[in-house]
């Protein structure tokens, strides 16, 4: 599952240097999340670290795009192959 950041964003940018995956960017008005990008941290972390360090909880599970821990980890394994 991808994440995804609400309009509860206060842009506060404390999110976006914490993503390992540079998946956070600043969009028209809040912070938004590339779900292609998007790992949950999987592969890097045991907890997504935006989520972590979010101080309106504005980062939930986005229901559109479900995916499972599999899937996360496969996603992660194809981004770092492209780094390389």
């Amino acid at each position: 599952m991808a994440l995804k950041i609400t309009d509860e964003c206060i842009n506060c940018d404390v999110c976006e240097p914490v993503c390992p995956n540079h998946a956070i960017y600043q969009g028209e008005m809040i912070f938004e999340i590339n779900p292609d990008l998007c790992t949950e941290c999987v592969g890097h972390f045991n907890e997504p670290q935006c989520v972590a360090i979010c101080p309106v909880s504005c980062i939930p599970v986005d229901p559109d795009r479900v995916e499972s821990r599999e899937q996360l980890m496969a996603k992660y394994q194809k981004l770092t192959s492209k780094k390389q």
